[in-house]
C-alpha cells in the first residue's frame, strides 16, 4: 500500500535527519490515507524536533482523534505542551 510505503520512506529520512524529505514522505501518505494515523504522528515528531511546537501539536491532536489508545501521541502532545509553554517563558 503507497500510504504504507510513503511512511516507511518517511522514517528512513527521519532516520537520517533528512527532516525536509521526511515531511514531504508522511504528508504525501496522509493525502493518500486521511485515516492512517502514524504518518501524522511521525509528521509530528519531525515538527517537534524542528521546534514547530504548534504543528507538531496539531499533528499529535489528530492521531488521537483518528486513535485514542495511542499513548505515544499522548505522550508527545504534553511534552510538545510543555516545551513551548518552557520556550514562551525564555522568550523565544
Amino acid at each position: 500500500e503507497l500510504a504504507a510505503a510513503l511512511n516507511e520512506r518517511g522514517q528512513a529520512r527521519y532516520l537520517r535527519v533528512e527532516f525536509a524529505a521526511a515531511l514531504q514522505d508522511f504528508t504525501a501518505a496522509i493525502e493518500c490515507q486521511p485515516g492512517f494515523e502514524v504518518p501524522y504522528y511521525n509528521r509530528g515528531l519531525v515538527r517537534y524536533r524542528l521546534g514547530d511546537f504548534d504543528e507538531a501539536m496539531k499533528d499529535f491532536r489528530k492521531v488521537l482523534e483518528l486513535n485514542p489508545q495511542f499513548e505515544d501521541a499522548a505522550l508527545s502532545l504534553k511534552q510538545a505542551i510543555l516545551d513551548k509553554e518552557e520556550k514562551q517563558k525564555r522568550g523565544y
